[in-house]
């Protein structure tokens, strides 16, 4: 198994037909097709399955085709170590849906500006997904909420640490988060994801009956329905950053009031560790008084 077989690998796989890989890589199709049957052979598999045209990966192809991106882009970071350059190669990152989702975007840019030779890769996924493909290595670090069960490989480190907020409509006199809750129609946070079970938990906490006039997965179109002034919400300080957002009332969610965690989960043994370090760094930043500097959690 050499590397020239894994990209044109890659190649066939992105570009659907022997032929055009060949194309891609500087090969004939019978070169491309010898260097294909030779990987085969050395891995006692079939990659393709030749009886439909074109030919299409086997279930063992696909893996085949994860394990050559891997390899990949290791040779690809070993490179840029060895010259010197290490703050290159490709870093490989993944996210939940999630409002703090709009944070990383800010940050591969700033990224980006500081380390011109670094290149991203983003995949937007489930926590367990993401927390199974950096245990695979399949990613290099993921954005994810604080969760239950972490591998023991496997380490959590929050960025942001933010309030929870009850939202009402401009105008809004009531002020008693119990009362509004009781009251006013509500607008639900429906995800499988931890921050709702977190709202969830609190309102049964709290004894209360709501009202619900709609069931919501993003955050981003609960603010919006609560700014139309179709009910009240609860939801993370990250999501209210937009002008207008001022002119809803905000009043602290729990008693005490509640908080979420946001944060970088990676291997504890990773070759990308400074730069994982470095991104949890910029993104504490963007979060300004939210932010959780990782240093102080280490220590």
């Amino acid at each position: 198994m050499d590397t020239r077989q894994l990209k044109t690998l890659l190649a066939i796989e992105s570009h659907g037909t022997f032929a055009q890989a060949a194309d891609i890589v500087g090969l004939t199709a019978s070169a491309v097709s010898q260097q294909i049957q030779a990987l085969e052979t050395e891995l006692r598999i079939s990659i393709f399955d030749r009886s439909s045209r074109p030919p299409k990966l086997t279930p063992q192809g696909t893996q085949v085709i994860e394990m050559a991106r891997d390899i990949l882009r290791r040779e690809e970071d070993t490179k840029a170590s060895l010259r010197g350059d290490l703050i290159a190669g490709t870093l490989m990152l993944g996210s939940v849906r999630s409002s703090a989702l709009n944070l990383l975007p800010r940050a591969v840019v700033q990224m980006r500006s500081r380390y011109p030779a670094l290149k991203t890769s983003l995949r937007v996924s489930l926590s367990s997904t993401l927390i199974a493909d950096v245990a695979a290595g399949r990613l290099d670090a993921a954005i994810v909420a604080e969760h239950v069960g972490f591998p023991s490989a496997l380490r959590w480190s929050p960025f942001l640490r933010e309030p929870l907020w009850l939202i009402a409509p401009e105008g809004t006199e009531l002020r008693d988060p119990i009362e509004l809750l009781n009251t006013r129609p509500y607008i639900r946070f429906r995800s499988a994801v931890p921050l709702a079970n977190l709202i969830d938990t609190e309102i049964s906490r709290l004894g209360v009956v709501t009202n619900d006039v709609a069931e919501i997965d993003t955050i981003g179109s609960i603010v919006t329905c609560v700014r139309q002034g179709l009910g009240i919400s609860v939801v993370p300080h990250v999501a209210l950053q937009e002008p207008e957002d001022s002119r809803l009332l905000r009043i602290p969610f729990g008693q005490p009031q509640i908080n979420r965690q946001i944060g970088i989960v990676e291997r504890t043994v990773s070759p990308r560790g400074e730069i994982i370090s470095r991104l949890h760094a910029v993104l504490a930043e963007l979060c300004a008084e939210h932010g959780v500097v990782r240093k102080a959690i280490e220590s």
